[in-house]
């Protein structure tokens, strides 16, 4: 079966923007305007393709990634529609590690958003080439050149106008082509499909002129040629244009910007042009990097359909109809039916039974994909998300997918003995989709505690929970989930001794650590430093795994212990005695030990946030930010509102929203987003106002 394009007309790419910048709208106008779907939907009526979910549909967002496939010019387009509320950042990542190119959705109003910036530094994390689209130039208060100048500011980017409003707000009639020099007109009685070419009106010429002559600046960086032309005076042909503007946009040196309103149909095929255009093929991105599984090293994959097969597990999902589905992007090689491929992660191989091209939540089957090709698999048993797949013969590892920390927990029971065995099952099933949703069961109390990024993201799971799974659930209120760390290092001695009624030893474990402050967002490291064969080797591993486990559990306070660095540095031995059992009760006792004696502190999730609120409003809801311990750090106007950026600790954010309301008199509004840990300073947890 030959490929459905060749690889140089394959587009990878995600749409990624701050909630409700329009994504989904403009993805179901892509989708119509390729011929994939026949009728658009809508967010607000709970009929957007690609939000498929019922708690999308009620709620009016996108919760969970969804990939589809299209055609535009003879290119295959496979977008993945993207979550912009914070609490489904891991959508994001995610998609971006899989994804070649990105087309980032801003609102013509409110500009660039606290997310905006989120999934803007996650592109740059993963290298990914993107477009610009500012979106809503319709709504009263659009101000398309407010907009550049926010990406340049608070997003270090140089964005490189291809495209400018024809009027702004309720005047906004069409998008003007600056490559080309023609104003295109959409008919609003074909839904925009059809669109007329005209001559730019006069009083938008000096506009036009000012934004043209730097976007040949731009070209002419990256070409000799248009260089030649710029500096003779002479007049650059578009395709010359976008020849230059593709290297620079591929080599990430500036970021191109469209616009139009996706609501009113305005401006989508000629994003859609862009994306051609501009973004990058597979073969633009070259080969992929890996690291060798016999040793260390590392290697690549050509992204070519005869190099040894490679692909990375993104994403799992519980379907209702086929079970565990497993999103696939194919770095190098052909995957077929019935093949075989080797996991290194679980060392295990997994059989492809069906593959399937995804649309949204419809499939079709297909035979065999290709490099670069998006699919998802039914019924891999051991692959989890961030996993390699790679042929048995030529085995390799990706770098794994990284996400955000949980920072809010809660705890949850089952309302009848019978459902407990069911909920934990189906609680395992939403972690392995969710890496960022974590749950584990208290030792103490026998509660179960889930763990997620934010109030939404665990109500959306408990929902699903009782939806899906049909368990009904109690829940308790959110609670900030504490870290723990120290501030000094310490030496510790561990000695796990048990004798035998007769007097004779018969357990001996001896272990001498030291811990030491390890890097912010560092976890536990772990280092045998033992310069002498004091312990058998073969112990080594059970003390490590002794160790993380430790902190893992809490010593002091009950919170999980990070950012320490962990030195094996002695201990003994004795033959016939000794078992793994032994130092790892012997590691387990040194840990909790030395950290008690280390000064522990307490970590707290600090949290980006940004509220709009009214100029009269402006004193009081600063003054409740410094009553939440906030960090004010800057207050703009925005049109008829001002912004506020601060840092405030998650633990003063509970029931923030409704103090807002009180406050601004409904007319306020507030994002946020998770930053770092930093520690709780003492007059707080002094006054206890810390739950521990």
């Amino acid at each position: 079966m030959p490929r459905r394009v060749p690889i140089e007309r394959l587009r990878n790419i995600g749409i990624i923007a701050h909630i409700d910048a329009g994504k989904t709208t403009t993805t179901e106008r892509i989708l119509y305007y390729t011929g994939l779907i026949h009728r658009m939907g809508e967010v607000d009526e709970g009929t957007a393709f690609t939000d498929y979910m019922e708690q999308e549909k009620e709620r009016g967002i996108t919760i969970t990634s969804a990939a589809v496939t299209c055609f535009w010019r003879e290119h295959q387009i496979n977008i993945i529609d993207t979550p912009g509320h914070v609490d489904f950042t891991a959508e994001v990542q995610r998609s971006l590690r899989v994804l070649d190119g990105a087309v980032v959705v801003f609102c013509g109003v409110a500009g660039v958003q606290p997310q905006s910036e989120a999934v803007w530094h996650h592109a740059d994390r993963y290298g990914v080439p993107r477009i610009a689209y500012i979106n809503k130039m319709d709504r009263v208060g659009a101000n398309f050149a407010r907009v550049l100048e926010q990406i340049q500011q608070r997003l270090g980017a140089r964005p490189v106008a291809i495209q400018l409003p024809c009027g702004e707000g309720p005047s906004f009639a069409g998008v003007i082509d600056l490559i080309s020099g023609q104003l295109y007109v959409f008919d609003p009685e074909t839904y925009g499909a059809r669109y007329t070419a005209l001559p730019v009106p006069e009083e938008y010429q000096e506009q036009v002129r000012h934004y043209r002559e730097r976007l040949v600046e731009a070209a002419a960086e990256v070409d000799d040629s248009i260089l030649e032309a710029y500096v003779s005076g002479a007049t650059p042909s578009p395709e010359d244009i976008r020849s230059a503007l593709r290297v620079g946009t591929l080599r990430r040196q500036f970021v191109p910007i469209c616009c139009g309103s996706s609501l009113r149909n305005i401006g989508v095929q000629l994003l859609l042009d862009a994306v051609v255009d501009y973004l990058p093929s597979p073969l633009d991105i070259g080969a992929v990097h890996g690291y060798s599984v016999d040793g260390p090293g590392e290697t690549e994959r050509l992204p070519t359909d005869d190099t040894p097969t490679s692909a990375l597990c993104f994403k799992v999902l519980s379907d209702p109809y086929v079970g565990r589905l497993s999103f696939l992007r194919i770095y190098s090689g052909l995957l077929e039916q019935g093949q075989s491929l080797l996991n290194p992660a679980a060392k295990k191989q997994e059989r492809l039974h069906k593959l399937l091209r995804m649309y949204a939540n419809r499939r079709e089957e297909i035979t065999e994909a290709y490099a670069g090709d998006i699919i998802a698999i039914p019924g891999l048993r051991w692959t989890k998300t961030g996993d390699t797949l790679c042929d048995p013969h030529h085995p390799l590892v990706f770098e794994p997918i990284l996400f955000s920390p949980p920072v809010i927990n809660q705890a949850i029971e089952a309302r009848s003995a019978a459902d407990v065995d069911r909920l934990m099952e189906a609680l395992q099933r939403l972690a392995d989709e969710d890496p960022t949703f974590h749950y584990r069961a208290d030792e103490e109390t026998g509660q179960i505690l889930i763990s997620g990024v934010g109030e939404l993201h665990l109500e959306i799971l408990v929902e699903r929970l009782q939806r899906e799974f049909g368990i009904p659930v109690k829940v308790g209120r959110p609670y900030v989930s504490y870290r723990e760390t120290i501030t000094q290092t310490v030496r510790q001695e561990g000695r796990f001794v048990r004798s035998t009624q007769g007097g004779a030893y018969s357990h001996y474990g001896h272990v001498v650590l030291e811990l030491s402050p390890g890097d912010r967002n560092s976890d536990i490291t772990f280092e045998n430093a033992l310069t002498e064969p004091a312990i058998p080797p073969l112990f080594i591993p059970a003390i490590e795994r002794a160790i993380r486990q430790a902190a893992a559990a809490g010593p002091v306070a009950g919170y999980p212990v990070v950012d320490v660095a962990v030195r094996l540095v002695g201990g003994s031995y004795r033959e016939g005695e000794s078992s793994e059992a032994d130092y790892q009760a012997a590691a387990t006792l040194a840990f909790r030990e030395g950290v008690a004696r280390a000064r522990p502190v307490l970590l707290e999730p600090l949290m980006q946030v940004e509220v709009l609120t009214p100029e009269e409003a402006l004193g009081d809801v600063l003054a409740d930010l410094n009553m939440r311990r906030g960090r004010i750090e800057s207050v703009q106007p925005q049109g008829p509102l001002h912004q506020i950026r601060a840092s405030v600790p998650l633990a003063e954010m509970f029931g923030y929203v409704t103090q807002l309301r009180s406050l601004t008199q409904g007319r306020g509004s507030y994002t946020m987003l998770f930053s770092h840990y930093e520690p709780v300073p003492h007059k707080v947890t002094a006054g206890e106002k810390v739950l521990v």
